[in-house]
């Protein structure tokens, strides 16, 4: 898992290439250390895919980009481009059927 900023962040994005989920958390919130850990064992199983961290309460920018109200908040990237939001019970198996189920469809408007 990567921690990232709001610097420069569309342009890396959009070199990208294989699934991103990008994961806004904040250090004092309990449900987001439990989708780090499980987050950090979902990437850990999957080649195509890497989790990039975004600190809610450091990077607001972007937190306001992408309309964030409550954390943690997850959404889907593929080849740099954005899919979806991401919501779904923090279960590992669960995770993966979501991720299965929507990798291949047509992006959604960001938001």
């Amino acid at each position: 898992m990567e921690k990232i900023s709001e610097l420069g962040f569309w342009q890396r994005m959009a070199a990208e290439r294989g699934l991103i989920i990008l994961f806004f958390s904040s250090a004092g919130c309990h449900s987001c250390r439990i989708w780090r850990g499980l987050l950090r064992e979902y990437e850990m199983t999957r080649e195509d895919l890497r989790v990039w961290e975004v600190d809610a309460g450091i990077d607001m920018g972007l937190t306001q980009e992408f309309e964030v109200y409550h954390l943690p908040a997850l959404f889907l990237f593929k080849d740099g481009r954005y899919l979806r939001p991401l919501q779904v019970e923090a279960r590992p198996q669960a995770l993966h059927r979501l991720v299965e189920s929507v990798k291949d469809l047509p992006g959604e408007e960001q938001p």
